[in-house]
């Protein structure tokens, strides 16, 4: 079978480096046979592409398998079972995904013993397609049945978008439970970047019937301007928007996102931070309304330092009851209720989802992608769209989820 993977990586845990210098391949390995009664054999129909395969393709690095020297990359998944175990629940044509990380072995590590490796304390997790286990960009994959998902037959179409999802509904959880510390009645979201994540938040905002606001640097007719507006939303170009100065009497400067909000007269209830640009998170925190919650949702990578106002930040964090988190990854829970989100986005806004993928690409295509020119979300498609409904069971009745909205 065919499987795009980082070549000549130094072997996990090991010094120097790998059989040669790393790049990006389209190369034939040995399909995956089931093992155990608990392994489950998944045919990709499609995969996701995000920031993070970015940087690993771009930067062609990636923690292999224990003793391998390359890594198949894509965490973002969408198959069609054709082999498994009854007992597993699962049945040859059902459509799932999979969760993307996996418990670490330390046996005091309570959060990975109770299902819950998307708070693991030991850092000792692994990731598949990222850290120390193979992705599932290729043609099969075996998997424990534990960290599969049903998708429903009905939800084929965008059912690929399910773990970007997962990561928005890990963040409205873990705010509502935060929340709880007051009377909290939540008016205004403000989601800073455009990009397939922040598109999914400021959706996941309008299905809230929260006012949205949609921060980014993107050009104003740009498609992700346009599914902005389209959803309800309110687009705001962070380029056209200029910081207030200081004012009189040692008052301190507001910045561009803060006087936006001053301007029209916006408190932003809740933030989502999705660009990783650290200076911005910064911003965020002083343009947070009292008793809000900011949470950061993109990764930053280098060494950028900045000036920043801490007396100011500190106070305001103090003394309006402000709240950072920070996420990443999701359990099965955050999975569930990003299908039934999706669900929910579809009827709502007819079309949006499908239009956000705006670039679908061929297995052989993928590695010499240019990230420069995808215009919000590339999805790799390893069986062509119209073929996949012949290869789904459709079940009589719904797929049953237990989780909270």
């Amino acid at each position: 079978m065919k499987a795009v993977r980082v070549t000549g990586l130094a072997p996990a845990g090991g010094e120097g480096a790998g059989a040669a210098s790393p790049k990006l391949e389209l190369i034939e390995v040995e399909r995956p046979g089931r093992q155990t009664k608990t392994d489950v054999l998944v045919r990709v129909l499609c995969i996701g592409l995000d920031g993070t395969d970015r940087e690993i393709m771009s930067e062609k690095y990636g923690v292999p398998p224990a003793g391998e020297t390359s890594l198949t990359i894509g965490h973002e998944s969408l198959g069609v079972v054709e082999e498994a175990d009854p007992a597993t629940g699962f049945a040859p044509g059902d459509a799932v995904c999979a969760l993307v990380r996996r418990p670490c072995a330390e046996p005091g590590c309570v959060n990975c013993r109770n299902g819950q490796q998307d708070f693991c304390e030991t850092g000792q997790y692994t990731e598949r397609g990222i850290r120390g286990a193979h992705g599932y960009l290729s043609d099969y994959y075996i998997e424990d049945a534990r960290y599969l998902v049903k998708v429903p037959a009905g939800s084929l179409a965008y059912g690929i978008l399910a773990e970007p999802q997962s990561i928005v509904e890990k963040v409205w959880s873990e705010v509502q439970r935060i929340q709880q510390r007051l009377v909290w009645q939540p008016r205004t979201a403000v989601v800073l970047g455009s990009g397939p994540l922040g598109l999914l938040a400021a959706l996941t905002c309008r299905c809230l019937g929260l006012d949205t606001v949609v921060w980014s640097k993107s050009p104003d007719d740009s498609i992700g301007a346009e599914l902005v507006r389209a959803c309800g939303a309110t687009y705001a170009r962070a380029e056209d928007e200029a910081a207030a100065p200081a004012g009189s009497g040692g008052a301190p400067a507001v910045s561009a996102l803060g006087a936006f909000l001053q301007r029209n007269d916006r408190r932003a209830d809740l933030i989502f931070e999705c660009t990783g640009y650290s200076p911005l998170a910064f911003d965020a925190m002083a343009a947070l309304g009292p008793n809000g919650v900011l949470a950061l949702l993109g990764v930053t990578p280098g060494n950028r330092s900045i000036r920043i106002s801490s007396d100011q930040i500190n106070q305001e964090l103090v003394l309006e009851n402000k709240c950072v988190l920070g996420s990443v990854n999701a359990s099965r829970k955050d999975f569930e209720t990003g299908l039934y989100r999706l669900k929910q986005m579809e009827v709502r806004f007819p079309g949006l989802l499908g239009r956000l993928m705006t670039d679908r690409l061929t297995l052989q295509q993928v590695p010499q992608l240019d990230f420069g020119r995808i215009a919000v979300k590339a999805v790799v498609d390893l069986v062509p769209r119209e073929q996949w409904t012949g290869l789904v069971r459709h079940e009589a009745g719904e797929v049953a989820y237990s989780f909270s909205v």
